[in-house]
């Protein structure tokens, strides 16, 4: 391996180590302020537990406006993974499948948003409203709008679908194929990786719920981001269920950190 090569590598690998430390950060952000929610701990609505609730708890903090950057700095390193992930020739030696490229590209875009977000909230201190309603509200603009729409729920649906059957096959163990199968905690570290999984997928699969219902009655406001899904949880299936969603996000931001430590980045 060539010296600039292996300086490349170095990089993409503090990219992705930088990127995963903020992921972490921003759903065990996400799950605590859930779990309040749930039980109204410190008057915590769950209307209010989504992203942009992540990043004003953190520029509420006097004095330290400044971790915002940081994260936001950190949610980009991981986007510029991602791309590096989608546009890349090969990975273990192998040709990487089409759908995979469009799975890295999507979730770069998706946590590009999630970035600008928080830069917007940086600079203006303050929210910018459910980015959701204002997506189906642009789509159910268009002639064939509610069509759009569906078939955006339908890609929320399945990205949910996938990260539930992600998390139930085990393939999430493939990111610490390093850790020790000695270590004293390595299934309680794993378990925190199938949990956080299947915490992330019944987010999607309501978002998508959502989004289908938005697109089916052409009503933008009937989609909605996390606080709404939340929401939604705790009104249908009161607040433990909503507690124990808030866990499960908190333990998928803790398997980040784990990914953090034991990832073979290639």
């Amino acid at each position: 391996m060539s010296m600039q090569h292996a300086s490349g590598s170095r990089w993409i690998e503090r990219l992705a180590r930088t990127g995963l430390t903020a992921k972490g950060i921003v759903y065990v952000v996400l799950g605590v302020l859930t779990f309040r929610a749930a039980f109204e701990i410190g008057g915590q609505p769950d209307q209010e537990a989504n992203r942009c609730c992540v990043f004003q708890s953190i520029l509420d903090v006097p004095a330290v406006a400044w971790l915002l950057g940081a994260l936001v700095l950190g949610i980009l390193c991981y986007c510029a993974w991602r791309f590096v992930q989608a546009f890349r020739r090969k990975a273990g030696g192998k040709k990487i499948k089409p759908l995979k490229r469009v799975r890295y590209g999507l979730s770069g875009l998706g946590y590009g948003g999630v970035a600008m977000s928080g830069f917007r909230m940086l600079v203006q201190h303050g929210s910018k409203g459910d980015q959701n309603q204002k997506l189906a509200g642009q789509l159910l603009d268009h002639r064939n709008g509610q069509l759009m729409a569906g078939v955006a729920a339908l890609v929320l649906a399945g990205i949910g679908v996938y990260q539930v059957y992600y998390a139930l096959s085990e393939k999430y163990k493939k990111h610490v194929q390093d850790m020790s199968r000695e270590m004293t905690a390595r299934g309680l570290l794993l378990g925190a990786g199938k949990t956080g999984y299947v915490a992330r997928g019944l987010v999607w699969l309501i978002l998508a719920f959502l989004f289908a219902k938005a697109a089916l009655h052409a009503n933008a406001g009937e989609a909605g981001d996390t606080g709404k899904a939340f929401s939604l949880v705790e009104s249908s299936y009161g607040s433990l269920l909503l507690g124990v969603l808030g866990l499960g996000l908190v333990a998928y931001g803790v398997f980040n950190f784990i990914r953090v430590r034991y990832e073979r980045i290639e």
